[in-house]
């Protein structure tokens, strides 16, 4: 068994203002998309300049997107009963509860919108940036170890954890296997498709298989939401919506496959 570091959920404080790890790893993801983005738009681009404004617009939307999409899909998904006897306490984001799946259909609803209202190519910018949403995957499953949230299942493995919130029973460490297949390795395989010859909105329906499919596997590691359990004989809420999820990838992959022009081509 291998111990859990005992790290400090918050970075510092100023006055009732709390910096925790959780949200820097938050602004980490966003920073290192924007960065890669921004570098991706400079190759043989003529009208960078216009394209880093529409950029710098987008991920607003986008950030407002995700945290409007995360914390709805977290009241409908996984706790509507209790939302349903609270509203007001849909509002409360600072007590957690945030729900990936929503998060992301929030994230594609806002990019949508925003790239009708400048009349951009939609699947074209989707796809630009899609390969990059890894790397916040992965700083944010790191920020739930630290919080010793979300830990895994019981476990006998030699590098399994006893979390706090966990009870004295080791686990398996899952933010991490999470961090590794949701972020390090779904990153090298988009960024290794993006380079191909592809539809247009392709990235967009990789992305969508391959992260329903490693979330799929991870959650048999996964500790389900105690207040839901199995939803579904041994599946997880994480993973029938991850099942949905990836039905929808490959219907995407289906669709814009069929889009014959050359001008649907990257």
């Amino acid at each position: 068994m291998i111990n859990y570091p005992q790290i400090d959920p918050v970075i510092f404080s100023i006055g009732p203002l709390s910096v925790r790890w959780y949200g820097l790893m938050y602004v980490l993801g966003f920073l290192a998309s924007y960065i890669l983005i921004k570098k991706d738009l400079k190759k043989d681009n003529p009208d960078y300049e216009n394209d880093v404004d529409f950029l710098d617009n987008l991920i607003t939307w986008v950030v407002v997107g995700v945290v409007v999409g995360g914390r709805l899909g977290y009241v409908i998904f996984y706790n509507p009963a209790y939302y349903l006897r609270h509203p007001l306490d849909i509002f409360a984001t600072w007590d957690g509860g945030m729900a990936f799946h929503g998060g992301a259909l929030g994230a594609i609803t806002a990019g949508y919108i925003y790239s009708q209202i400048k009349k951009m190519d939609f699947w074209e910018w989707i796809d630009r940036c899609v390969v990059t949403v890894p790397i916040g995957l992965g700083f944010g499953r790191i920020g739930n170890f630290i919080n010793g949230e979300l830990y895994g299942r019981a476990t006998d493995v030699p590098w399994a954890m006893i979390f706090p919130q966990g009870g004295m029973i080791p686990r398996h460490p899952s933010q991490l296997y999470e961090a590794f297949f949701e972020g390090f390795l779904l990153f090298v395989i988009l960024w290794g498709l993006k380079r191909k010859k592809l539809p247009k909105g392709s990235m967009l329906a990789f992305f969508i298989i391959f992260y329903s499919f490693f979330r799929f596997i991870v959650e048999f590691f996964r500790e389900p939401d105690a207040h839901l359990g199995f939803v579904f004989a041994f599946l997880s809420m994480g993973q029938m919506l991850s099942i949905a999820f990836m039905i929808m990838g490959m219907g995407l992959f289906y669709v814009r496959s069929g889009k014959k022009d050359l001008n649907n081509l990257r």
